[in-house]
């Protein structure tokens, strides 16, 4: 993989290994500890490369993931399967993309229906880079038909440097992110804003809610995550020259 690359291209290239027909494929599903507790689905396939991810490796190879492919259906019982074991009353999708494309959004369409049409009061969470909502508004406006789906936004980036330093994608795409979280707002889905402290820093912070402002996007709802140190974590982000606040992780000193 050279770097920078183009993430709309690279959407273009993953789904096409991630989809065959309505089926997307998944590595795994699982009950986690987020949001309170939520059961989850992990997809295989991302249009970025982030240096932090916990899924790097599984990301930058799709094709070599061992993984399954299923339907909208078949991953919506699990999915409730798993939720009615816990008694949680959240599902969501995370571990890559979910919107890499056209194919794969319908999927991610047809697959909250079918969630919501099992248990109609349960919460669908959307974990995205938001970068294909950016580039196709009427991804945003076809969401917003959905009374009960969250969207997290998770910022790359303060400034077109950061987010090509973190993300592996060219600099000029740094906007699309800061776009789609405007476009998901405006089209009246509730969505916010997700930034790493040890990458942003205080002063990151402070820039991405300026030009979260300028965009006319709402960053009222920032949300601070904390980096999860893997060693080939620590080592990316060094080989990436993405400098480190040094701060405890207050997840792992619970």
């Amino acid at each position: 993989m050279e770097y920078p690359f183009d993430p709309i291209e690279r959407s273009k290239k993953v789904e096409s290994e991630v989809m065959v027909d309505s089926r997307r494929k998944y590595q795994r599903f699982r009950f986690a500890r987020y949001y309170g507790g939520i059961s989850t689905a992990d997809v295989v396939g991302c249009n970025l490369l982030c240096a932090y991810c916990w899924n790097y490796r599984r990301n930058r190879d799709p094709l070599g993931t061992p993984g399954f492919f299923l339907s909208p259906l078949e991953v919506a019982r699990r999915l409730i399967k798993i939720l009615k074991n816990k008694k949680g009353n959240k599902v969501r999708i995370s571990g890559g993309e979910t919107a890499l494309g056209k194919k794969s959004f319908f999927h991610l369409l047809d697959l909250i229906r079918e969630v919501l049409e099992i248990e109609p009061n349960v919460d669908f969470i959307l974990e995205t880079n938001g970068i294909l909502f950016g580039i196709y508004p009427e991804f945003a406006k076809t969401l917003s038909k959905f009374k009960r789906v969250y969207v997290r936004v998770s910022l790359k980036g303060y400034d077109p440097e950061s987010f090509e330093r973190i993300s592996g994608a060219k600099r000029e795409y740094f906007e699309s992110q800061i776009l789609g979280l405007r476009n998901l707002q405006t089209a009246g889905v509730y969505a916010w804003p997700a930034c790493m402290f040890e990458v942003f820093g205080p002063s990151g912070i402070g820039e991405v809610s300026r030009v979260l402002r300028e965009f006319r996007a709402s960053s009222e709802e920032l949300e601070i995550e904390y980096l999860e140190p893997y060693p080939f974590v620590l080592e990316n982000l060094s080989k990436r020259g993405v400098p480190l606040m040094v701060t405890p992780n207050p997840f792992l000193s619970r």
